[in-house]
């Protein structure tokens, strides 16, 4: 009888620790970002959505989820990108449909992608693939209000907040990881100090909250894709 019993307790510890080996946790937490002065003048009510965070792991980790969906869209209607964030996995094809009644030119200068879709007209449409991690920002050249942000991504551990600042990272398997946070409207160097590092075991982990200073200096403001400023009367030819 006690034989009995000590195999099946054992046989229930080993089917145990395997359901705990496999369980991961969520990572939740709330951002606050700080406005700037004049932009409290714009709305009573605060809007702290676009904060990207994500988990980098500190070490190889095979049990991460898989990277999901590699094929994008941002649409440009009424000289607008839609949406104006796309966070992507390194690897991606995103396409750029154009569902204005005249021509655009997508552009990115700068170190997450570099690339120039020159001229295309109405009802085309042109695709870029996203092979190096890093943040792009995406302009038109001849429409100088039209500006998007594309970041990809070598981790699948990835949140957007929410209006309300929330976040939640799901199915993050237990280990170190390095904790990052990108906000358009303030200076990498302030990003670069809300780096933290996050342990997490089977237990949900919520996290401090984090606070990101709004700087209202930092606009889309841009020069077009020659380094020159843009010509503000459109060009007769596509209108």
């Amino acid at each position: 009888m006690i034989t009995s019993k000590l195999i099946l307790l054992s046989f229930a510890m080993i089917v145990l620790a395997q359901l705990c080996g496999g369980q991961t946790a969520t990572v939740s937490g709330q951002v606050a970002v700080q406005p700037a002065v004049e932009s409290t003048k714009r709305s009573g009510k605060l809007d702290h959505s676009n904060v990207v965070i994500w988990l980098e792991p500190k070490e190889a980790n095979g049990d991460l989820p898989p990277v999901g969906r590699l094929h994008w869209r941002l649409l440009q209607k009424n000289k607008q990108f839609i949406p104006a964030l796309l966070v992507v996995p390194v690897g991606s094809s995103v396409e750029f449909p154009n569902q204005d009644p005249f021509f655009h030119n997508v552009f990115s200068l700068f170190d997450g992608k570099r690339f120039d879709l020159a001229l295309y007209q109405a009802g085309t449409s042109r695709g870029v693939k996203f092979d190096r991690e890093g943040v792009s920002y995406i302009f038109c050249n001849i429409h100088p209000e039209m500006h998007a942000v594309v970041i990809a991504l070598r981790t699948p551990l990835y949140a957007v907040s929410s209006p309300s600042g929330s976040f939640n990272i799901a199915n993050v398997p237990p280990g170190e990881y390095m904790l990052h946070v990108w906000y358009e409207r303030t200076k990498p160097d302030v990003l670069q100090a809300l780096t933290q590092r996050v342990k997490v075991s089977t237990a949900n982990v919520s996290l401090a909250s984090i606070r990101i200073p709004e700087l209202q200096e930092l606009s889309a403001t841009h020069k077009n894709k020659f380094g020159k400023e843009y010509d503000r009367k459109p060009p007769t030819p596509l209108y």
